[in-house]
């Protein structure tokens, strides 16, 4: 079901929540296949079923239906530790309100994915954050807590801490949605260059249309499905 070619593949993939009685549909059978080192956006209205589609690659959620594959894996097949595991090595995460510790400074929100591995680690955490937070453009800024930093900057660190475990998946859900039109472009700049020399790929759920056409392909999304 997958080449070496694509590290993301979806198939008939549905997602439906249950009110009561009632079921509300947010996917609906949708195949996508994304190709290593692609820098994807997905687009469309509120409630178009973006952030379903990131969440279902991303593991953090369960189809109804359908499968996904992430790097040559049926991601079904995970329970438990290997899930968490498979998620922490593979999969970096951007969301659209930062979720930046309050009363950490820069370089600990970095390392915070790696806090409980530390000492199984084979480098230096601090110097892969400082590294990380210097290629964002960070640099100098480690100390910094976040009510010190501007929207763009705490993007930019959320944009680190996705990095700090090297997955080769980025997944970002409107990672522009809190900060200005030029504070947007310029992650979007960021992570077109994370991309470039670093080859990771990058799926990114937006609405903004014009942000969009900066990437290398747009799927459009409506009523949960591709249009």
């Amino acid at each position: 079901m997958t080449t070496n070619d694509q590290v993301i593949i979806t198939k008939d993939l549905t997602k439906e929540y249950r009110m009561g009685e009632v079921g509300v549909v947010a996917l609906r059978e949708v195949s996508l296949a994304v190709e290593r080192g692609e820098f994807l956006a997905v687009t469309g209205p509120s409630g178009s079923g973006k952030s379903t589609l990131l969440n279902l690659i991303g593991t953090l959620d369960e189809p109804t239906a359908g499968r996904v594959v992430v790097d040559g894996m049926d991601v079904s097949t995970l329970k438990g530790n290997a899930l968490a595991d498979f998620r922490r090595e593979k999969i970096g995460f951007v969301f659209q309100l930062f979720n930046l510790i309050p009363i950490l400074t820069a370089l600990e929100n970095v390392k915070l994915p790696l806090i409980p591995y530390r000492r199984a680690c084979k480098f230096d955490l601090d110097e892969r954050a400082r590294a990380f937070l210097a290629a964002v453009g960070l640099e100098g800024r480690e100390n910094h807590l976040p009510s010190q930093l501007s929207g763009g900057e705490q993007q930019r660190v959320a944009i680190a801490r996705a990095l700090i475990n090297e997955p080769k998946i980025i997944l970002a859900d409107e990672p522009t949605g809190n900060v200005d039109s030029v504070a947007g472009a310029g992650i979007i700049a960021l992570l077109r260059k994370l991309r470039d020399e670093r080859g990771v790929t990058i799926v990114l759920a937006t609405h903004d249309k014009e942000l969009a056409k900066r990437t290398d392909r747009i799927v459009r999304l409506r009523d949960g499905m591709i249009v």
